[in-house]
């Protein structure tokens, strides 16, 4: 197995891998048709065997204090994707992917990498083993059909009737949040200072 910087020509594969790899996930609905870019610099790197993008991780970087990250002092990185093909899990591709790219973080003078997640237990379970502390979360609610959107989301023009809404719950009674929709989901933060 290979672990290499991206290239254009790497989309198709990184985005089949992603797609994939999110399937079995609380981001399982998740789906982008292109590559993000980014603003800021960023560590674009893939994982390759068998001719094919197995892994990924993206890592867009403050060159200005708190341009990219949520939170800290100095500058930071924020981990946008990092994936691996579910064919070939459990290979420590993750890990490479991760080493790799905090190598480059230091190169470029960061102190510390953020990654925000949802609950799945084995995604925060490899954050943590990864090195990483939980800083921060609130919630991801899917609001859908009338029951759950009555009262709550109404629409300004009466002909545009709202079906479906994404919305961050920031507030302190979360149980009670998790028991008034179907789907939530705790969005956490991850941070690991880089030494």
């Amino acid at each position: 197995m290979e672990i290499r910087e991206y290239q254009p020509t790497d989309e198709q594969g990184w985005l089949r891998c992603r797609v994939l790899s999110f399937l079995d996930t609380a981001y399982f609905d998740n789906v982008l048709k292109e590559k993000e870019h980014y603003d800021n610099p960023s560590i674009e790197l893939v994982a390759v065997e068998d001719n094919q993008i197995v892994g990924l991780l993206d890592i867009e970087y403050e060159v200005e204090e708190r341009t990219v990250c949520s939170r800290g002092s100095g500058l930071g990185g924020m981990i946008w994707h990092i994936a691996v093909h579910p064919d070939y899990r459990r290979n420590g591709i993750a890990s490479k992917l991760l080493k790799k790219g905090e190598e480059m973080a230091k190169d470029n003078k960061l102190n510390r990498l953020e990654a925000w997640t949802r609950d799945d237990k084995w995604v925060n379970t490899w954050y943590r083993n990864s090195g990483f502390q939980l800083v921060d979360s609130y919630l991801h609610v899917y609001m859908e059909g009338n029951e759950e959107l009555e009262s709550r989301i109404k629409s300004k023009d009466p002909k545009l009737l709202p079906i479906q809404t994404f919305a961050h719950y920031v507030g302190e009674n979360k149980e009670k949040m998790k028991q008034k929709f179907k789907r939530v989901h705790d969005c956490v933060c991850f941070e690991k200072a880089l030494l």
